[in-house]
């Protein structure tokens, strides 16, 4: 465990051991979020490294700390705003391309109520993304791991967000200005303004639909390639004890600047949750990538078709104190597999525990 992480580490268990600072209906709340793990790989990797397109959990044969949060946010009634810094394993794999001073900000943003009478908001800043139902803090997913589709799409982005929900909550609409896919700051030469579009319909609280889109350039113009990208999912209350979310993403890029021909990928995924007990959840996860020209996901330059199956156990201490253990494995139809002795093979697996802290 880095020196970072243990510092954050015993911070954030020493905050969660005391007092919150403000009362529950007060609109400035703070909180924090730690989660360390250890990951077994099959490959057992000699630089520790799990495979490059997983972005969460990728440190193999170490105690690590994936995420080291903490937060700060104001909810009023006319203005919010939201502040986080992070330390983690999350953080030096997909900050990694941002400038030093922005790589430990997890959320900066704030917002403004265009409309006294109306929850129209118009946010400024770096916030979560708008694409796919899984998030950066672990204990909100199903599932311990991320899925690809999640880990190969933005887990957070930068710009003006608008958005709009209808007063019996049914409906949400938002539209974007981003800076990129996954991007603070704009990738050098890049000018080329990015969009989203996130609509979602929540008739009751047993079924939720959610259609999210990207369109944007992740290169500079003189080599703009654009790309656009389309997530849809729904989830479902099967019964008071089975809940279903079912995902499918679909993405296309230009081959070359001014192109009429585009490269696709596609990524649809199925997750089930049974809740054994209020304490105890069991859940799987069937997923296929399908990127053979290599758009987003590309470890040896063959382009990347890879099926992945995951079955996890969660336990809840405490409320806030959430134990977890996951197995999952990779097959994939190319050798996209970096085996200890540097030999490549078709599949890959991993077990990995965590325990997520969170006040």
């Amino acid at each position: 465990m880095t020196n970072t992480a243990s510092v954050a580490a015993s911070l954030l268990l020493g905050a969660a051991a005391s007092q919150p600072a403000f009362a529950a209906d007060h609109p400035l709340s703070i909180s924090g979020y730690l989660e360390p793990y250890y990951a077994w790989d099959s490959a057992r990797p000699r630089d520790h490294e799990r495979p490059p397109f997983l972005y969460n959990f990728d440190r193999a044969g170490e105690v690590d700390v994936n995420l080291a949060l903490l937060r700060a946010a104001y909810d009023g009634a006319r203005f919010r705003a939201a502040g986080g810094l992070a330390v983690g394993s999350y953080m030096d794999t997909n900050y990694a391309a941002e400038p030093s001073g922005w790589q430990n900000v997890f959320e900066a943003s704030v917002g403004l109520r265009l409309r006294p009478d109306a929850d129209l908001w118009l946010d400024a800043g770096v916030f979560p993304s708008h694409l796919g139902f899984e998030s950066a803090i672990g204990a909100d997913n199903w599932a311990l791991t991320r899925s690809l589709a999640a880990e190969n799409s933005p887990y957070y982005e930068a710009g003006l967000k608008l958005g709009y929900r209808t007063p019996d909550g049914r409906w949400f609409v938002s539209g974007l200005l981003l800076q990129g896919w996954q991007r603070i700051n704009r990738v050098d030469g890049n000018d080329t303004p990015a969009f989203g579009l996130q609509v979602t319909w929540q008739p009751s609280q047993s079924f939720a639909v959610n259609y999210s889109s990207f369109i944007g350039s992740d290169q500079p113009d003189d080599e703009r390639r654009m790309r656009y990208f389309h997530n849809l999912y729904g989830t479902f209350r099967l019964s008071p004890s089975w809940d279903l979310t079912v995902g499918l993403d679909v993405g296309a890029e230009q081959v070359a600047k001014g192109s009429s021909s585009y490269h696709h990928w596609v990524t649809p995924q199925v997750v089930v949750r049974h809740s054994v007990s209020d304490r105890l959840k069991l859940a799987g996860r069937v997923e296929y990538y399908d990127d053979r020209n290599g758009v987003i996901i590309s470890p040896t330059g063959a382009g990347f078709r890879t099926l992945g199956f995951s079955v996890n156990v969660d336990y809840a201490f405490r409320d806030n104190v959430l134990g977890r253990l996951e197995a999952r494995t990779f097959a994939s139809r190319e050798p996209v597999f970096t085996e200890r002795d540097g030999s490549l093979a078709d599949g890959n697996t991993a077990v990995t525990a965590s325990l997520a802290v969170s006040f």
